[in-house]
């Protein structure tokens, strides 16, 4: 009798945690979360841009191209020159989705308050050359 108790018990010992479906769960949601995490495309650059009343918010897909004080021309943290631009609009054209392709993404160009009018103006010339129908300057709302 004492020997069946014993067996009893034994096998109703506590087995412990099975932390393999916990660790299933934290994986699905990990995976969740970094797909539908929105990533922001930024020009790496700092630019004081002017202020504006008719300023408004545009869509996430957009070229950004920056033009910094010194006249340097970024585009995704390197110094593309007014020379890249054409190239680059034309490839970030390209690339776009099937969906926006007729429409074209739009180019926003966040220039310095400081930058000439002149090499502002061969920016958004080289942008219109490589096909971009929307040509865009960012700004502040005052």
């Amino acid at each position: 009798m004492q020997s069946r108790l014993q067996h009893r018990l034994e096998q109703q010992a506590p087995q412990g945690i099975d932390m393999s479906p916990l660790i299933d769960v934290v994986f699905i949601l990990l995976i969740f979360f970094i797909v539908t995490t929105v990533f922001v495309r930024e020009t790496g650059v700092e630019v004081d841009k002017p202020q504006a009343v008719s300023a408004t918010t545009l869509e996430q897909s957009i070229i950004l191209i920056a033009v910094t004080d010194s006249g340097e021309v970024i585009y995704d943290g390197s110094n593309i020159g007014i020379a890249g631009v054409r190239s680059v609009v034309s490839q970030a054209q390209q690339n776009g989705n099937q969906s926006s392709a007729a429409e074209g993404k739009p180019v926003v160009i966040q220039a310095d308050r400081l930058v000439e009018a002149e090499r502002l103006l061969a920016v958004i010339d080289e942008a219109k050359l490589a096909g971009a129908k929307h040509v865009s300057i960012a700004a502040l709302k005052p």
